[in-house]
């Protein structure tokens, strides 16, 4: 079974705002004590969270449906419904999110303790205490609670490290992690070992840094081929590429040179990762031919200008002025990097959109209004309720809908859909509004 997943898909839904409650006080002489009911809860929020002890998404490959926890029904004596419970998701450092249907990219979570609210709850409704006013000193009627965000993101795993250790497969290079670092990666002496990206920490006097030993690539890697567009994501955090060229190869057709070429060329074809620092390692000069091959093509490498060592992860030669000179490419990018600090999670209203509205005609019968506050409204409003449907009637007018459309050229008993016109909710409409609210686009609930 799979342990290591970098790319899912998640279902998120956030949880539904309560219902307002329409409710009027009553005690013993006082019968009629005007209206206490409370308001809606709000509903739950869909948080993710960068956790340092996460390093996979595979709790998200298997259950890939998230919802929060929907706010609570307001009651009688102004008391208002709880709000629903926030889900909180753990996920790995260096985990971009992006939408699902259009590939945008929302968030990039780097740094331990980075939130994102993926999906926001539905505000709850408002109880008809704070629907009081003047003119109607005691409704009959409250707000429905919104619904939750909804949709599809996609999580994508980018490995954050300093250094990546990138070649072919069986070049060497989990061996190099191992005798680098404490990690311990699986090493066997055949091609795509490695098929999940290695971290290890290695040490180098003061300096400490993170070496990702990236999964063996192939000639075509960067059009998908063999684990290609799998694994190439993981280098575009590092600072520094390394070149761990395989000098004990018996592959006809190969040879560090043109190993180092492929992979360049992939890396060039992949994009965005031309100006990282490179450096060289001839692996496995502890086998005869393996040095010999290695004094052959060095400075050939080192007219491209690269710095090449000469390494063996079996008997650890030369591995400690490799780490250092890693070290040093690390310090140096460090140097020239601002300090990223974790975006914590702040909590602010949710933003309401444009406060105006759109008159469309869409035919001669047919009439259609968009905007934030009336398809709001429509989501509040308890169409069973006349008071209810009375009250939306008064705002659309106070907004300037009836106005907007008399100019847009509508006459009495024309169609007029608020919202989408798939599922927007319709009117047959005239100069007061009230008494025509139909519901639901495609009922047959005229009134």
């Amino acid at each position: 079974m799979a342990d290591f997943v970098d790319h899912v898909l998640l279902h998120i839904k956030a949880g539904d705002g309560g219902n307002g409650c329409a409710s009027v006080h009553r005690e013993k002489f006082k019968p009629l004590g005007g209206p206490d009911g409370g308001n809606g809860g709000r509903g739950g929020n869909i948080v993710l969270e960068v956790d340092a002890n996460t390093s996979t998404l595979l709790e998200y490959h298997h259950r890939p449906h998230r919802k929060a926890g929907n706010g609570k029904q307001g009651m009688g004596a102004n008391r208002d419904g709880a709000t629903g419970e926030d889900i909180v998701l753990k996920v790995p450092n260096g985990t971009v999110v992006k939408d699902a249907r259009s590939g945008e990219v929302l968030v990039d979570l780097v740094g331990p303790g980075t939130q994102y609210v993926a999906a926001s709850g539905g505000f709850g409704g408002l109880g008809n205490a704070a629907l009081a006013n003047a003119k109607r000193k005691a409704p009959g009627f409250a707000l429905l609670g919104e619904p939750g965000d909804e949709g599809d993101i996609v999580l994508e795993l980018k490995t954050v490290a300093d250094v990546a250790l990138v070649g072919f497969p069986n070049a060497g290079k989990s061996s190099l992690i191992a005798a680098l670092s404490a990690a311990r990666p699986k090493i066997a002496n055949y091609p795509f070992t490695t098929l999940i990206p290695n971290l290890g920490v290695v040490t180098a006097g003061e300096t400490v840094f993170t070496v990702a030993d990236v999964p063996g690539l192939i000639p075509g890697a960067s059009e998908g081929k063999g684990l290609g567009h799998e694994f190439l994501r993981h280098v575009e955090r590092c600072s520094t590429i390394v070149h761990v060229l395989d000098c004990a190869t018996l592959e006809p057709g190969r040879d560090p040179l043109t190993d180092y070429d492929v992979i360049e060329a992939e890396l060039a074809a992949y994009g965005s990762l031309q100006d990282r620092p490179r450096m060289v390692v001839l692996n496995k000069v502890d086998v005869p031919d393996g040095r010999e091959l290695a004094d052959i093509v060095r400075a050939s490498l080192e007219e491209r200008g690269v710095r090449v060592f000469e390494v063996s992860a079996a008997t650890h030669e030369g591995l400690k002025p490799f780490a250092f000179a890693m070290a040093e490419m690390v310090e140096l990018d460090r140097a020239n990097k601002p300090i990223v600090e974790p975006t914590r999670l702040v909590l602010r209203p949710k933003q309401l959109g444009e406060t105006g509205f759109t008159v469309r005609r869409v035919n001669e019968r047919t009439f259609q209004v968009t905007g934030e506050k009336p398809e709001r409204w429509i989501r509040q409003t308890d169409f069973t309720n006349d008071e209810a449907v009375g009250y939306l009637a008064d705002r659309l007018e106070r907004l300037g809908v009836e106005e907007e459309l008399v100019k847009a050229g509508a006459e009495p008993g024309v169609e007029v859909v608020i919202g989408s016109m798939e599922n927007g909710y319709i009117f047959d409409w005239q100069p007061t509004m009230g008494a025509r609210v139909a519901g639901p686009r495609g009922s047959d609930n005229r009134i």
